[in-house]
């Protein structure tokens, strides 16, 4: 499979095969040895080159956005297939959503209350973490069900923050 995507802004080309049940992963021709594993929704276990990261993962509109060691990434994925087929058309999630608290930190400000409507891509509350101020965004355009938190809670990692429908 042959993916391109963009991170930070900067567009790599991902190839990924397999030798047996082993997959072999390339960024811009570099082999490197990699590994993924979901240890719940949303958050992974990555071993890249002998080295370990907990990332948590969330889809918002056509992207997704990752964190990791305090630091937040943007990523856009195509695959050749997927854009010829829509010429980057973006996809929102469906459903009920609940929005994770993405790391344990602070709630310092809540950008939304029950009843708001919002689009995909929108903040809707702010967790400080290590000193780091990060907006947790929409993940589809509807409306706010439920707001589980209040400026100032502390919350975990995982933990239901907001409800969009």
């Amino acid at each position: 499979m042959k993916l391109q995507i963009e991170v930070a802004g900067k567009k790599r080309r991902v190839e990924l095969t397999t030798v047996g049940e082993r997959p072999l992963w390339a960024i811009d021709g570099e082999r490197l040895e990699a590994n993924a594993t979901e240890v719940s929704p949303g958050s992974y276990s990555i071993l890249i080159n002998g080295k370990s990261f907990d990332v948590r993962m969330e889809r918002l509109s056509g992207e997704l956005r990752a964190v990791t060691r305090g630091r937040e990434f943007r990523i856009v994925v195509q695959d050749e297939r997927e854009w010829r087929r829509d010429r980057g058309g973006s996809a929102e999630a469906e459903g009920r959503q609940q929005v994770l608290a993405p790391m344990p930190g602070k709630i310092v400000r809540v950008l939304v209350r029950a009843g708001d409507t919002v689009r995909a891509g929108q903040g809707l509350l702010v967790v400080e973490a290590m000193k780091m101020q990060n907006e947790i965004r929409a993940p589809k355009s509807g409306t706010i069900d439920r707001v589980r938190v209040i400026e100032g809670q502390t919350v975990n990692a995982g933990e239901v923050v907001v409800v969009v429908s």
